[in-house]
């Protein structure tokens, strides 16, 4: 006997079937996507060191206890690797009838910042304060239920058999189901995560197989609206003056352009093999603000050179690329478009936060993806790398 009934027969009960299945040597280890497991293994192992390095002395911020944050994140990559393993173990098909309350949920989150209950962090008012030290940023687990939710849209006639390609009315739909939990965010404001949110619903199209019309047509309405924003208010001048820095590096050098000139000298000073790990200047004197989170490129660029940061680049690379061969060989489009809509996130956030700090993009402060200390950001990327390494072990064995 094989599968399910021989667990049964056995004296096992369908979730311990379960259970043993998913770390079966034929049904699951032969078919994880060992690769981009790895790759981001070790982004998060390296991102501790980083993050341990950037903290270790910053006694206002590690209440006097150097290993605080390095504790912390591995705590959260421990918890990220268990939702992981929880998202494969339910599957991406079983998530997906789940995805009307998963969407409700993270709206109904996101509106909670927007109540006494959320918090201000580095002026943008996106979290929600737990207590014990811990919060919580709703706008990271929106990316996965804009993916999850416009997937199930796009992708129910077609892999239904009714449709070759999503129609007109069920892109209009699928726009609208990531619009609203944009628009909030929009209002927190919290404009990095809505240039991420933008990519993901660029890269969702185009796996679709949408018109192009729809493409063209959004890139043209996502200019008008990022001209109309500026023209009528919208951002926090905090936001201005960051924009405003990286059209002008020489603005201001010790007000609004000191974090990125600070990060270049960091980079910059680290040359080939960098300065050694501990012993960078810019990191040890602390000139580098918020280095664990959003600059934390910085201190592989001074520590460990144009080596520690490339390979921080060539793993990244690893995952992307791995994450588009998934996408490539899925047999139905809402795999599909799931693996299409992370590629797009994790390469949109990762240029971006890397760009940040060689100047070559605005600061926004987004997180680099694995590397960066925080919870929440650790957490959805880790349920993301569940839902591909899903897409990947669900597919036939021939695919």
């Amino acid at each position: 006997m094989t599968g399910v009934n021989s667990f049964q027969v056995s004296g096992y009960g369908p979730e311990r079937a379960g259970w043993t299945r998913l770390f079966a040597r034929d049904s699951m280890a032969r078919r994880l996507d060992w690769p981009i497991l790895l790759a981001a293994l070790a982004l998060s192992l390296i991102g501790s060191v980083l993050v341990f390095s950037a903290t270790r002395n910053r006694t206002e911020i590690n209440q006097g206890d150097p290993y605080y944050f390095l504790l912390r994140h591995l705590l959260n990559t421990g918890i990220g690797l268990a939702l992981m393993v929880g998202t494969v173990w339910l599957g991406h098909r079983t998530l997906r009838t789940a995805v009307p309350i998963l969407y409700g949920a993270s709206v109904f989150l996101i509106l909670m910042v927007l109540t006494p209950l959320g918090s201000t962090v580095n002026g943008a008012h996106s979290w929600i304060v737990i207590g014990g030290g811990f919060s919580l940023q709703p706008s990271e687990f929106v990316k996965v239920t804009i993916i999850l939710g416009m997937a199930m849209l796009l992708a129910a006639r077609v892999d239904a058999g009714d449709k070759q390609h999503p129609d007109h009315r069920t892109v209009l739909q699928a726009l609208g189901l990531a619009a609203v939990p944009m628009l909030i965010v929009l209002l927190m404001p919290d404009l990095g995560s809505v240039m991420v949110m933008v990519v993901i619903v660029l890269g969702v199209l185009l796996a679709s197989g949408a018109s192009n019309r729809w493409i063209f047509g959004l890139i043209g309405a996502g200019t008008a609206g990022a001209l109309a924003v500026w023209q009528l208010g919208v951002l926090d001048e905090y936001q201005i003056n960051r924009f405003a820095a990286f059209a002008n590096p020489e603005l201001d050098p010790a007000g609004v352009g000191y974090n990125t000139n600070q990060a270049r000298i960091a980079i910059g000073s680290g040359g080939l093999t960098g300065s050694g790990l501990f012993q960078g200047s810019q990191t040890t004197g602390q000139f580098v603000p918020e280095q664990q989170t959003d600059f934390v490129f910085t201190v592989a660029g001074e520590e460990l050179g144009f080596v520690g940061g490339g390979l921080i680049i060539v793993l990244l690379g690893v995952v992307l690329w791995r994450a588009c061969r998934i996408a490539r060989e899925t047999t139905d489009l809402y795999g599909t478009i799931v693996a299409a809509g992370i590629v797009a996130w994790f390469a949109f956030q990762a240029f971006e936060n890397i760009g940040m700090t060689l100047g070559i993009m605005p600061v926004t402060g987004l997180p680099l993806p694995f590397v960066s200390y925080g919870g929440s950001s650790m957490f959805a990327v880790w349920v993301a790398v569940g839902l591909l390494q899903s897409i990947r072990v669900q597919r036939p064995l021939s695919a």
